[in-house]
């Protein structure tokens, strides 16, 4: 016998109280009065709802042990509210602009039931209601009409899966126009808006009846799995590679999917380029961006030096006495080096003496009447490079004076003012980057990179610094003796070790800046973790839990990844309190004091990926969460909160361009994809007072032979060697984040 479902019961009510809203799925809790009742529980999905609005549920009665009875709704709809009551709590929401308590009451004191009408219709008649002005009245009308359209299109989104805080993001983006847009090409969601992907407008073009042959669909997922190879390194995919990727993203067959890529060559979408026995297929803005980057470098090297000549034996001389110091013969090589050459590359280690080549060729040149520009990717270590120079520092963005709306407005036709141009940390620059900022240079300018090529490559996609190195055209000061006062160090003595495929000494001397401390389960290694950070560090070594101690971790996922470690450690470092306003979106609860990071760039805001901060402040009316950066408040809305993480224990990869006081690293076997010997180095070089590794002596060991990394595919390196530019691949690359 089949049981036969009870017929669904409708209620019909005014709200009173929203109880619980979430934003992301609809999923709200309020207090509704009807005819029958002057207060019930309705459950259910609304995308938005305020109160004073009418609304229609269906769905069934049911028994909370706890909280009573309440009616479970399959479907809500609200309407506009037709009471005077209704109408003025609706007003007096907070929804339009204009409009509070007060005037919510004035108006409809005046109006009555038909004050909606009064607002589209004959917003004129606004004015008559006392303290309304014509620009009070305009702000309520424009208000109204946006929050009409606003509601509609969030009503439409959830039709289709997509979540509130998306459908505002998407109104700003479009305007009135989003659902004609949606409904034209919902794959412009992926292409355009920061946070939807590609699966995601999959999922509702299909819904909304898009073939799953037609070519939008088709070039969407290839350009998908171009975004997919860009965040793993790449520049370019070979066409078979390509080719599969795409048939597994699309579910489609191999003969559909290599008739779209034929037609995105033909029409310069993609650029085929032979590389030995692989065809290479890039976007045709990264086979530009390779293209600019190795004619601008094969153009400076090819031509004079425009600096003024330097006396070596007198310079050296000249730095040393005015700074009481002795440079070592590589250091001095290297500073004479820098001086003659139009683009020239420092590389090496920690304790090596980079800053202090940057300092004598800045001081030597400086002399002679040379005007430097300094810079680097990320503001961190724009700050570091600053510090360290005594010298006017930005990041490479500010340099080129990036507007959010108008670009980058430094370039070919509008270049930098300024004889020679240092950029440090270079490892961390990115193939789009590097090509923007090559384009600035002026015709008469001199380049000084300088970074660790042994570091993790850039996040963005290419191996810029590596394959600069390894083509072989490109003058480079290789720099291995260690100072001194650095060789006193165990962090960089260390790291130097596990740069060469050695294990460094594990002995744990109490005077040591460098620890390695056994544990072989994950369940050991994450207790170890929280008392280190939380209590043996800031007692043994005054230093901050939250600010100055920072967890590095090879991945996101596990037990021992981002993810779980930051749900751990926020319950440790900062849990709720009655005190404490926190709010919950994307899956993370906020609190303040919470410490978080940038997880991409916002020009707007100047806050860029990596940068790391604590939430000073949470406000509810409006719901705002103001986030410090290195003294800068940045403020967040809600809808906004997919660009932080809680940063309590971050990625090794996020960490590129910072130093910390303090790291902890934990090694797993876990971790076996991401066990390699430059991202265990990259981790090591982050710390400068203290570093400490907590694991199993056999993921150490792993991390440390393993020298192979996955390859980048890049033309860079083939483009610099010869003049007939056939690609190659750098093997420089990384896995990614797991």
């Amino acid at each position: 016998m089949s049981a036969t479902l009870p017929d669904p019961i409708e209620v019909e009510g005014t709200v009173q109280s929203i109880v619980f809203h979430n934003e992301e799925n609809g999923y709200t809790i309020m207090q509704v009065s009807t005819e029958e009742e002057d207060s019930l529980t309705v459950l259910g999905t609304i995308p938005a709802v305020v109160e004073g609005e009418q609304i229609k549920a269906l769905g069934q009665w049911k028994k909370d042990r706890k909280f009573g009875r309440q009616f479970e709704a399959k479907t809500i709809r609200a309407v506009a509210p037709n009471s005077a009551d209704g109408i003025r709590r609706f007003l007096a929401s907070g929804l339009i602009d204009g409009v509070g308590k007060t005037y919510a009451k004035r108006i409809v004191e005046k109006f009555g039931t038909d004050t909606f009408r009064i607002i589209e219709e004959e917003s004129q008649r606004l004015q008559e209601v006392s303290g309304i002005g014509k620009g009070r009245r305009l702000k309520i009308k424009n208000s109204w009409k946006q929050q009409k359209s606003v509601r509609d299109i969030m009503i439409f989104l959830h039709e289709y899966g997509l979540s509130t805080a998306r459908a505002v993001r998407l109104y700003k983006t479009y305007g009135e126009e989003t659902v004609g847009i949606l409904r034209s090409d919902p794959y412009r969601l992926a292409r355009e808006i920061s946070g939807v992907g590609f699966k995601t407008a999959d999922e509702i073009a299909q819904k909304m009846g898009q073939a799953v042959d037609s070519p939008k669909r088709l070039e969407a997922g290839v350009q998908y799995v171009f975004e997919q190879a860009e965040q793993q390194g790449h520049c370019a995919l070979p066409r078979s590679e390509l080719i599969e990727r795409s048939v597994e993203t699309l579910e489609s067959p191999a003969e559909a999917v290599e008739a779209i890529i034929d037609q995105l060559i033909l029409g310069t979408g993609l650029i085929a380029e032979p590389a030995g026995d692989e065809i290479l297929i890039f976007p045709k803005e990264l086979y530009e961006a390779e293209q600019l980057v190795a004619n601008s470098i094969r153009t400076l090297i090819s031509q004079e030096r425009t600096l003024p000549p330097v006396d070596e034996e007198a310079a050296i001389d000249w730095f040393e006495r005015h700074n009481t110091m002795k440079l070592g013969e590589e250091q001095a090589a290297a500073v004479i080096e820098a001086t003659k050459h139009r683009f020239f590359v420092i590389t090496g280690g920690p304790g090596v003496g980079k800053t202090t080549i940057m300092n004598a060729v800045l001081q030597i040149l400086m002399a002679k009447e040379v005007k430097p520009i300094l810079c680097a990717p990320t503001g961190r270590a724009a700050r570091q490079l600053g510090e360290s120079t005594g010298q006017d520092a930005a990041t490479i963005h500010r340099t080129l004076e990036y507007q959010p709306q108008a670009g980058f407005a430094r370039k070919a036709d509008n270049p930098l003012e300024g004889d020679l141009f240092i950029i440090d940390e270079a490892s961390m620059i990115d193939l789009r980057l590097m090509a923007q900022l090559m384009s600035a240079i002026p015709p008469t300018g001199n380049v000084l990179l300088v970074g660790d090529v042994d570091q993790l490559p850039s996040v963005g996609p290419g191996s810029v610094l590596r394959d600069i190195i390894e083509s072989g055209v490109v003058p480079v000061a290789r720099l291995t003796q260690i100072f001194r006062q650095a060789a006193s160090s165990r962090i960089v003595t260390a790291s130097h070790e596990v740069n060469l495929g050695n294990i460094p000494p594990l002995d744990n001397d109490a005077e040591s800046d460098f620890f390695f401390i056994e544990r072989s389960q994950p369940e050991e290694i994450l207790s170890t973790v929280k008392h280190l950070i939380s209590e043996r560090i800031p007692e043994k070594f005054k230093l901050n839990a939250r600010d100055e101690i920072q967890i590095l971790t090879p991945m996101n996922r596990q037990s021992l990844g981002t993810k779980e470690l930051n749900a751990q450690l926020q319950e440790s470092l900062n849990p709720p309190s009655q005190n404490k306003f926190e709010i919950d979106r994307f899956g993370t609860s906020f609190r303040v004091g919470d410490k978080v990071i940038q997880t991409r760039n916002n020009y707007e805001k100047e806050i860029f990926n990596g940068d790391i901060g604590h939430i000073a402040e949470i406000t509810t009316e409006p719901v705002t969460i103001y986030v410090m950066f290195d003294g800068q408040s940045v403020s967040y809305e809600p809808g906004e909160l997919d660009e932080l993480q809680l940063a309590y224990a971050i990625t090794i990869h996020k960490s590129q361009g910072s130093e910390f006081p303090a790291i902890i690293v934990p090694l797993a076997s876990q971790h076996y994809m991401m066990l390699q010997r430059n991202l265990l180095y990259t981790a090591i070089t982050r710390g400068k007072r203290l570093v400490i590794i907590v694991g199993d002596r056999r993921s150490l060991e792993i991390a440390v032979r393993n020298k192979e990394s996955r390859k980048r595919w890049t033309g860079m390196r083939g483009r610099l060697a010869s003049e007939r530019q056939t690609s190659s691949y750098s093997s420089s690359g990384d896995k990614g984040e797991a």
